[in-house]
């Protein structure tokens, strides 16, 4: 149990309205490591953030010490599924089949406060996988302030070509929920993509490629024209479009689209990348998505060898490092347990990437491709969602394991 005074300090911290002051021991702005830094919060923005000795402050500014801590911007994850859990938990045919959104809805309140502890305050949501649009409902209950969470950009469900999307393995007389909403056609991917964003849908993702039958190799799926018309009709609204991906073909289409971002990418070459690099699209790599069920495929990562999935995946990742595309911090975080997104970071520190470049990817570079105009740096004017964690991550990416502390919009979530 926590000493008394420390619990009377987190009440106060969490009802806090005027002035407070984070010197932790060095602070990490979106871009650059900084020593002898504070950051200065009044009410929900950063009104001050660099050198300590020129922190404003007055005789009620509460300073919060953060000893042998970086203070950084909160993470921003750009692949989730709040309404999926590890498959090695419940394979993902039943949790579509068998779990009813209503149970999938209370998981999801799980997995956005254990996503917001480890530092997530802000995701991309990019599908809710047979549960029509309850990720829509769990976002309204974050902005509500009924549960606690990162603040959600959500897709509601993907849009998949007639055909190419599970669950399989069932006569055609049986009618079977499906993981996403199917289309073919222009006009019907039209009609489509406009419902969902009359239903709440932030986003667009479409699945560029897939597998047609169980055990399959994915194919390319819908056509460029169909793509085109999604993406012309999301962009008339104001929204962006998110391509599954992961096909040479299938990522040649989406580019060519003009998606916002590609996700997986794992038969992407080095002139795809550079394409995508001239473009702005950025990649989402999802290593940890990969990793995770290599292992629960039998895969013991320590003894080696790698599985042909994890090669190549290791391969293109590199050739996008060459390329200079725009990586994405994004892990797939529901097909490994929500909460430990920080896994996503640290393969992309061993599949070759500098851990600065992983922790901008995370923060500034994400906030950067989504729009977030107000989030992913800590500057003055910016709003107030700012983390910190043990050490220094730009030493030892394994830091970011070990955040303690969490404020949203001014709001301290967790102190240490």
């Amino acid at each position: 149990m926590k000493p008394l005074l420390t619990l009377l300090a987190i009440l106060v911290l969490h009802t806090v309205t005027g002035q407070v002051m984070l010197h932790p021991d060095r602070v990490f702005d979106g871009k650059d490591m900084h020593t002898d830094w504070a950051v200065v919060v009044t009410e929900d923005h950063i009104a001050y953030a660099g050198p300590l000795a020129s922190a404003p402050k007055s005789k009620n500014t509460q300073i919060l010490r953060l000893e042998g801590t970086t203070l950084m911007p909160g993470i921003i994850e750009g692949h989730s599924h709040v309404l999926l859990h590890p498959y090695n938990e419940t394979p993902w045919n039943d949790q579509v089949l068998k779990e009813s959104p209503v149970e999938r809805a209370v998981r999801a309140t799980v997995h956005v406060k254990k996503s917001l502890m480890a530092g997530i305050t802000t995701m991309r949501d990019l599908g809710a996988e047979g549960a029509g649009y309850t990720d829509v409902y769990i976002k309204k209950c974050i902005d509500q302030g009924i549960i606690d969470g990162p603040r959600l950009l959500v897709a509601g469900p993907a849009i998949v070509a007639t055909g190419a999307y599970g669950p399989k393995g069932f006569h055609d007389g049986a009618q079977v929920l499906l993981g996403a909403e199917t289309a073919s056609g222009v006009p019907q991917v039209i009609e489509t993509t406009r419902r969902q964003m009359g239903h709440g849908a932030d986003l667009i993702k479409v699945y560029a490629d897939y597998r047609w039958a169980t055990g399959a190799p994915s194919m390319p799926t819908f056509l460029l024209e169909e793509l085109q018309a999604i993406v012309a009709t999301a962009s008339s609204a104001g929204k962006s479009v998110v391509a599954h991906a992961s096909t040479p073909e299938g990522m040649r289409r989406a580019i060519a689209a003009g998606v916002e971002t590609i996700e997986h990418g794992d038969g992407g070459t080095l002139e795809l990348f550079e394409s995508m690099k001239q473009k702005g699209i950025g990649l989402c790599p999802t290593l940890a998505a990969g990793d995770a069920i290599a292992q629960y495929g039998g895969w013991d990562k320590n003894k080696g060898p790698d599985p042909q999935r994890i090669a190549q995946k290791k391969k293109s990742f590199q050739l996008a490092l060459q390329s200079g595309v725009p990586i994405v911090f994004g892990g797939d975080v529901g097909v490994f347990p929500h909460g430990e997104n920080y896994r996503e970071m640290e393969l992309m520190v061993d599949y070759g990437m500098a851990p600065g470049e992983v922790l901008t990817s995370a923060t500034w570079g994400n906030a950067q491709m989504f729009h977030l105009k107000e989030l992913g740096k800590l500057e003055k004017g910016f709003l107030a969602d700012i983390i910190a964690v043990e050490g220094n991550p730009l030493k030892d990416i394994h830091a970011m394991r070990k955040v303690t502390f969490v404020m949203q919009g001014g709001i301290i979530h967790k102190t240490p």
